[in-house]
């Protein structure tokens, strides 16, 4: 039940920033917060990351819909057999898809404000940090298993060399 909550949190927050956003500024408008550096600006995406594929929002939905279909199910089968840290960051991957999804089915666009001057050019929304986040737990549980997995292998190996060298 507590993945559930989660999930419908992320994807709620998600939306309610893009409607203040949506309903408070006109495209292109700005609101500097750090002058220079950290805006909010509200901008319509009609593709995917860094302005890829703009205008096949219907592809895009799509591929979106079965993905988080794919990931939920991915989580309903495995759910006694993955990590807390690999579930929630696909519970995060799950919950920016689907916010993001939501706008392009709602809206015909993805509504993004997240403005880093500082940093780079691009636009984004809190749906696109929940993907982001939730594909580096997926990364840092799958180092953390490395880490873990080599002693093993390595146990597992040397026992393998005795029963060879006693045969």
């Amino acid at each position: 039940m507590i993945p559930g909550i989660f999930l419908l949190v992320l994807i709620a927050l998600d939306q309610i920033v893009k409607t203040i956003v949506a309903g408070n500024f006109r495209e292109g408008e700005s609101l500097p917060l750090l002058p220079g550096f950290f805006h909010i600006t509200y901008v319509r995406n009609r593709g995917v990351a860094f302005g890829l594929l703009q205008g096949k929002g219907g592809i895009i939905s799509a591929l979106t819909g079965i993905a988080v279909i794919l990931i939920l199910w991915y989580l309903r089968q495995n759910r006694k057999h993955i990590s807390g840290l690999e579930k929630y960051g696909f519970l995060l991957i799950a919950a920016g898809a689907a916010g993001n999804l939501l706008d392009r089915v709602f809206r015909g666009y993805v509504v993004d404000m997240i403005d880093f001057r500082g940093i780079w050019s691009y636009i984004f929304n809190a749906a696109d940090v929940w993907i982001n986040v939730g594909v580096g737990f997926i990364i840092l549980d799958y180092i953390l298993g490395l880490a873990r997995g080599k002693g093993k292998k390595k146990n597992a190996n040397e026992s393998n060399d005795k029963t060879n060298k006693t045969e």
